[in-house]
């Protein structure tokens, strides 16, 4: 029997899992040089733009919950289905961070490598000459005047100030003879800078998308409604002072910076159609000592001109009304309340909502009927009442005159339930179970009032602004706006600066001359290096009694640089 098969099998098993081994760290080289390429980093760098445009033209839920809910309600096919895919949740979508990431990996391999690169290129000593210069794009040839080829390279050298430049001599000149040994070769060459503004331009990028990552992770923003002329005002302290908050990864809520924020009063200008022309709300705020010491400082809001103090802006985002209602119960007691309604109409601020009133103690000793003896109103707001028949709409946005169109219910309003409801509402579970029965429709203007059945009576006592009121913290956004600046200055550096290369060839020539021989290269943009060439040259040999023999511009001639 024959053995060797049996050897060459045991091999070839041996070298299997090598080779495995082999193709998956050539798929992971490749892989990865793939991603690190600058064609890579450009098409992750559009599909960011292009995975931002539904961020755009959607609702975010982030910005306006009511907005998305809104759009589900009226889209029931194909809102739930964006709402799986994060449509309303853009930017913290998995799918928009896989992009980021990708972008930012991307980036760090492919700035590292030329960042290396460039460094070597500044440490490096310009090139020699090409041994023909006559095949250069741009070459000059002439003679000058005078038997010192030194002296002549020592004033050329002088007026290539401005370049990065060495010399070389005699028998280091390039294509020199070798009895040649007096030639003088300058090789010179100045744009560095583009090279730089192009990596700045890229770290910039890298460091833009550092910075609103960190934002995200360290920032927060609440907002709240506050209302105006007297209202309560609120204090940041505490999540729990907003009406909605969003927070980073890093922020647990115990670390907001305290201040205190109160409305003394608002006010809007509105063109005679209704356009809004200007917001302004006239503020009192305390923040650091003032919280204790009392002392509270006034300042003017108006629209992208917030309040900036120890870190926090905030800025004034939005505005309407509260109605005051007052509630008198068959005992005599009263309840008066005042809450934000929210504007259906963005132009004639019509708005709609909704309250609840909890009889005061000792109106009904049991606790069943004082529940069956709720108040609760729901119906219309408008600023300059307008009525069409029986319809109440509104015709203009300013508080010219007030009047509400209600609905009057009496019974449970669920504020016992433990159940969230919502502020703008009634809960329509507790109407369609009996337990809150409409008892009156009316409209009413600003001091009227309506008496029902048992004797309750309810006033609409006119209406007061409110503000919304948003409450951020990035302490990374210095940075986005330095990483923006150095990112434009790098982008017009990088498209300013031209890339150029000049090379002089000196060497005796016939009695009481010296041969200067030019040749130059624009290595990236050649727009306007002709006339740029001949300026050089003219400059370079100012001065001698020189011989043109050669044309300064070759514009055919191609020459291989390597």
């Amino acid at each position: 029997m024959v053995t060797t098969p049996e050897r060459e099998d045991t091999n070839s098993r041996s070298k299997r899992p090598k080779r495995a081994i082999s193709r998956l760290l050539a798929l992971i080289r490749n892989t990865w040089r793939t991603l690190t390429s600058m064609g890579t980093a450009l098409v992750l760098l559009f599909l960011l733009a292009l995975a931002a445009i539904p961020g755009a033209l959607l609702p975010q839920r982030s910005l306006n919950e009511s907005k998305v809910a809104e759009y589900i309600s009226e889209h029931p096919t194909l809102g739930p289905w964006l709402d799986r895919l994060q449509a309303f949740d853009v930017f913290s979508s998995f799918w928009f961070t896989a992009i980021y990431v990708l972008l930012f990996v991307s980036l760090v391999g492919c700035l590292t490598p030329r960042m290396v690169e460039h460094v070597r290129s500044l440490r490096a000593t310009p090139v020699p000459a090409p041994r023909n210069l006559g095949r250069l794009p741009k070459h000059h040839s002439a003679e000058v005047s005078g038997t010192d080829v030194a002296a002549v390279a020592a004033a050329v050298d002088e007026r290539l100030r401005g370049w990065r430049r060495t010399i070389r001599r005699g028998g280091d000149v390039a294509g020199a003879a070798p009895a040649a040994t007096s030639g003088i070769e300058i090789s010179a060459e100045k744009g560095y800078l583009r090279e730089f503004g192009n990596i700045v331009f890229h770290f910039s990028l890298l460091g833009l998308l550092v910075a609103i990552a960190a934002g995200k992770m360290f920032s927060y923003e609440g907002n709240v409604i506050v209302v105006a002329d007297g209202g309560p005002g609120f204090c940041s302290a505490s999540p729990a002072a907003f009406d909605s908050f969003r927070a980073g990864n890093t922020v647990d809520g115990t670390s907001l910076y305290p201040m205190c924020v109160r409305v003394n009063d608002f006010e809007a200008t509105y063109l005679e159609n209704g356009q809004a022309v200007g917001f302004a709300a006239n503020i009192d705020y305390q923040a650091g000592d003032d919280l204790t010491a009392g002392t509270w400082r006034p300042y003017l809001l108006k629209v992208n001109e917030p309040l900036r103090v120890g870190g926090d802006r905030v800025y004034l985002q939005g505005h309407g009304y509260a109605p005051t209602f007052t509630v008198t119960f068959p005992d005599g007691q009263t309840r008066t309340q005042t809450l934000q309604w929210r504007p259906e109409d963005q132009i004639t601020f019509l708005s709609s909502g909704a309250m609840r009133f909890d009889p005061p103690g000792g109106t009904y000793s049991d606790e069943r009927e004082r529940r069956r003896n709720q108040i609760a109103l729901q119906g219309l707001f408008a600023p300059t009442a307008q009525l069409d028949g029986t319809l109440l709409s509104s015709s203009f946005p300013e508080l010219n005159d007030p009047a509400v169109a209600i609905d009057i219910y009496k019974g449970d309003t669920g504020l016992d339930t433990g159940r969230p409801q919502s502020l703008f509402t009634l809960d329509e579970r507790m109407i369609g179970q009996g337990r809150l029965t409409k008892m009156a429709r009316v409209n009413l203007k600003a001091g009227q009032d309506t008496r029902l059945e048992d004797g309750t009576v309810v006033r609409f006592d006119g209406a007061v602004p409110f503000v919304n009121l948003q409450v951020s913290h990035d302490p990374a956004q210095i940075w986005v706006l330095v990483f923006s600046m150095t990112m434009m200055g790098g982008l017009l550096v990088s498209l300013v600066v031209r890339r150029r290369r000049v090379w002089v060839r000196l060497a005796p020539g016939a009695a009481g001359t010296v041969n200067v021989e030019l040749g130059g290269l624009a290595r990236t943009d050649n727009s306007g290096w002709g006339d740029e060439f001949e300026r050089l040259t003219a400059r370079l040999l100012a001065g001698f009694d020189n011989t043109e023999t050669a044309a300064p511009l070759q514009e055919e001639k191609k020459a291989d640089h390597s």
